[in-house]
């Protein structure tokens, strides 16, 4: 059988791969849903309806005055927001493309580009999300001010990044326990709805509970993303570097597993999965 290689300088290959992770990029976004702009409203109405699941929430305890002093659906939304796109990410990039999966062969496919095709999907939908929200809550509400808005949009890149890095390290797990990775997945979004310190703020926990939840890169994400919104608020138990080294630590651990699995993994693993 004959076989011919096309030699491609090092700059034509940089833009093969980045032209194939735009392609499979706009195939994953239109992988939940066929009308990309149906399964961006179906995003929309599930973040609006959390957000206001948590406003009808604090009402009917009488939480409110445990807010921060400033604009109250802002401050729900700023946990939400990070909430999800963690979340997202964390789901999105579990759940793409193993080594044993029919996309793999195709010739010019390969994890590294299915893992970063899903993770951008889901910073897309995100970002696109939150931007349409914002705005529409300040045409009809009134204007939304941020303290310092760069240090809002890295804290939510971290938020996304954070999850990124344990996705992919459950996606290296799951070809191996496809089962019990899972039921971590499962438990630890579960886990999320209350570790995240969207519900309060950490300058009003009792040091008891913050070290039961100061594990978690998304409290510091959401914590220091309201120290730069609110101009009354100012973080002291919560760190910017903490979730930059954790996410970097785990994402060269999950890289290592990757490739570990990758070199090991059988076709028949995926068989009935």
């Amino acid at each position: 059988m004959f076989h011919y290689a096309k030699k491609q300088s090092g700059l034509s290959a940089a833009g093969a791969i980045l032209r194939l992770i735009f392609h499979n990029t706009v195939r994953h976004v239109r992988k939940s849903h066929g009308n990309p702009l149906l399964g961006l409203v179906i995003n929309l109405l599930q973040t609006v309806m959390l957000v206001l699941v948590f406003v009808f929430m604090f009402s009917i305890l009488g939480l409110r005055g445990n807010a921060i002093r400033g604009d109250f659906i802002l401050y729900i939304m700023s946990g939400v927001f990070l909430f999800l796109t963690h979340n997202k990410a964390l789901g999105d990039v579990a759940s793409s493309e193993t080594a044993t999966s029919p996309m793999m062969q195709h010739a010019p496919m390969n994890t590294a580009i299915a893992i970063t095709s899903a993770a951008l999907s889901s910073l897309y939908i995100q970002v696109l999300s939150v931007v349409v929200i914002l705005t529409a809550y300040s045409l009809g509400w009134g204007t939304v001010s941020f303290q310092y808005l760069p240090g809002v949009c890295l804290m939510m890149l971290m938020s996304w990044f954070s999850g990124v890095a344990i996705g992919m390290l459950l996606l290296a797990l799951r070809p191996w326990f496809p089962q019990f990775t899972k039921i971590i997945q499962t438990v630890y979004a579960r886990a999320n709805m209350i570790t995240s310190g969207k519900m309060f703020v950490a300058n009003q926990t009792p040091g008891y509970i913050l070290a039961m939840f100061s594990w978690n890169p998304l409290f510091h994400c959401i914590d220091q993303a309201r120290g730069f919104t609110f101009t009354n608020y100012t973080p002291h138990y919560s760190s910017v570097a903490y979730p930059i080294v954790f996410s970097l630590v785990l994402i060269t651990i999950g890289l290592l597993a990757e490739f570990f699995t990758r070199n090991r993994v059988s076709a028949s693993w995926g068989a009935g999965r």
